[in-house]
């Protein structure tokens, strides 16, 4: 259990005290999109101290949201069934963010976790199970994502391969996903610049992604 201790007994304390420490629920948000080796867990998220890291890896073990495991050679965390739990809570707490988000700081940066997640918070399955089965290639800076949608299915891996849209972005994809701009605007506006493929698929990935600001 995390050293934090509210004096208070119900729900929403214990799961305070087990992932509420600061930096827990951003491991937990890189693990709900695979398992990760220590040191990728630290990539995705520069600003942890090491020691930081360490202390919560141990306190979310020890409160059964994550494990160890060894996978070819190495060890990785993964969550627990227990700890995949808090999938719908991560995303309904992104959802609820996301209504606060302005301009990004100078120094903040996106990661293809971060990104993955927010992607899976702004997938409407309800809309995309009216188009027809489309393959994104996204950049969104140094964060390479290739996103298939099929029906209600959502998947998002890193890299690129064969896609029937490809485009770059920043933090301005906040702007698309929430109707602020309309895919035209966004492509004039220079906000997302069409790689290859047709610029009209742009309105079907802003109807398959969107969340209201």
């Amino acid at each position: 259990m995390a050293a934090r201790d509210y004096g208070q007994y119900g729900g929403i304390t214990q799961a305070l005290e087990l992932v509420g420490e600061r930096w827990a629920l951003l491991i937990v948000r890189d693990l709900l999109v695979g398992p990760r080796r220590y040191g990728e867990l630290a990539a995705g998220l520069p600003r942890i101290p090491s020691n930081i890291l360490a202390a919560r890896l141990k306190e979310l073990q020890a409160a059964g949201v994550i494990r160890r495991a060894p996978r070819s050679r190495i060890i990785v965390y993964e969550l627990t069934p227990y700890g995949r739990e808090l999938e719908p809570v991560v995303l309904a707490l992104g959802a609820w963010g996301f209504k606060a988000m302005g301009d990004p700081r100078e120094e903040q940066i996106i990661t293809p976790d971060s990104m993955t997640i927010d992607l899976r918070t702004a997938f409407q399955p309800q809309v995309a199970a009216q188009l027809p089965m489309t393959s994104y290639g996204a950049r969104f800076g140094p964060a390479e994502l290739l996103i298939r949608v099929d029906g209600t299915a959502l998947d998002v891996v890193r890299g690129d391969g064969p896609t029937d849209l490809a485009f770059a972005a920043g933090a301005g994809i906040r702007r698309l996903i929430s109707g602020e701009l309309d895919p035209d605007r966004a492509i004039a506006s220079g906000v997302v610049e069409v790689l290859h493929g047709r610029h009209d698929l742009l309105d079907r990935f802003a109807r398959t992604f969107h969340l209201a600001a």
